[in-house]
């Protein structure tokens, strides 16, 4: 595989949110994730521990009530099984791994 600037392997798209699967393994996925302004996905909660790597702008991301906005270059781990979502304030860009236990 040829490598890659990340944040330019995925585009924004007006009102939307777009995802594109990296990896996906027994072991995981690495997902990449564009949100346009006002977008976001509402709360869920996951299996397991997800990393989340900011690429691009700023995302706010609320876990168990808490909010942290992340600028480019921030990371956060959300923990398994605690609610979670995310809100585009502005348009951002996110890596977001999960490993299986």
């Amino acid at each position: 595989m040829d490598k890659a600037m990340l944040r330019d392997d995925i585009s924004y798209q007006d009102g939307s949110v777009v995802s594109k699967e990296v990896l996906k393994t027994e072991a995981g996925s690495v997902t990449l994730f564009a949100f346009d302004k006002g977008q976001g996905l509402s709360e869920h909660t996951a299996p397991f521990d997800v990393l989340v790597n900011v690429l691009d702008g700023e995302g706010e991301i609320t876990i168990s009530g808490k909010t942290h906005v992340l600028e480019a270059g921030e990371m956060i781990i959300m923990p398994a099984n605690e609610p979670h979502s995310l809100m585009a304030q502005n348009r951002f860009k996110m890596l977001l791994v999960m490993l299986k236990k």
